[in-house]
């Protein structure tokens, strides 16, 4: 159903798209699940794929024939009467805040998560992230999760949430392939290194300690089961979460510097400790 928007009194789901902040989003239909927005063709279609369901739709009319086209024509299928909302670009800009490279969003409802046990289970290989709280990082690393071998993602309640729009855009839609969920609320982090490990899982935390192991030590790949735990992007994993891992480890670096962004960091381990 195409709706040409003049201003932003259309329609109140154009809120979804403006006004509401990501935790107003994430608690939209409260109590059910809330709401997140996809943004740009192939991101979309990789949370179509996924199995989340749309509610409406937002395209600059210049995007129109593009690859746009390509999705509404897909979403037409899932829903005829989807609200599919055409703008200018000027109006487009005033309702998102910013320029869209790709003219196309799509407002999705957000699924239950799975239960930490059912991401344990079915996964080798994991990443186990505690309070990485830069929605950037956070999309990088599904990123790389997906292209570098990890099966999984288990968050501590303290990191961003995946599906923030920036995080589900940096990703590239990667967190709508890898599974993923967050530990349960109350544990505490340490305490959370201890439920990975009773799933038979080797924890290797990655922190800058004297005694840690290099990362392409033959004995940190030698474990079927394993989970690369990464911290803070400002100070790293708590000490009470480092004495609770099976293994430290660290990139060997050139002389002078000491550290990787988290993302890049975990780009690299991920390569290393998952390759087949």
């Amino acid at each position: 159903m195409i709706i040409n928007v003049t201003d932003l009194s259309v329609s109140p789901d154009l809120s979804m798209y403006a006004a509401a902040s990501e935790n107003q989003l994430k608690h939209y239909y409260e109590p059910e699940e809330g709401v997140f927005i996809a943004e740009s063709p192939n991101v979309i279609e990789r949370a179509l794929d996924a199995g989340y369901d749309p509610i409406s739709v937002l395209v600059c009319d210049r995007d129109m024939e593009g690859e746009a086209a390509r999705i509404i024509k897909r979403l037409d299928g899932c829903d005829g009467e989807l609200p599919v909302y055409v703008a200018p670009f000027r109006l487009l800009t005033e309702i998102t805040g910013f320029e869209l490279t790709r003219g196309l969003l799509c407002a999705m409802r957000r699924k239950p998560l799975s239960g930490v046990e059912e991401i344990l289970g079915k996964c080798k290989n994991i990443a186990v992230l505690e309070n990485v709280d830069n929605p950037t990082n956070i999309g990088a690393i599904f990123r790389s999760a997906a292209a570098l071998g990890a099966d999984g993602v288990l968050l501590t309640h303290d990191c961003c949430d995946p599906l923030y729009r920036r995080a589900i855009r940096v990703s590239m839609g990667n967190v709508f392939r890898i599974p993923w969920t967050f530990a349960p609320k109350g544990l505490k982090n340490a305490e959370c290194m201890e439920l990975v490990k009773s799933a038979g899982f080797t924890t290797i935390g990655m922190a800058l300690r004297t005694n840690a192991y290099k990362l392409d030590d033959p004995i940190l790949k030698a474990h079927a089961k394993k989970a690369i735990v990464l911290g803070n992007e400002g100070y790293g994993l708590r000490e009470d979460t480092i004495a609770a891992c099976d293994y430290t480890c660290i990139i060997p670096m050139t002389e002078g510097v000491d550290s990787l962004n988290v993302a890049a960091a975990s780009a690299v381990a991920f390569w290393e400790l998952f390759r087949r």
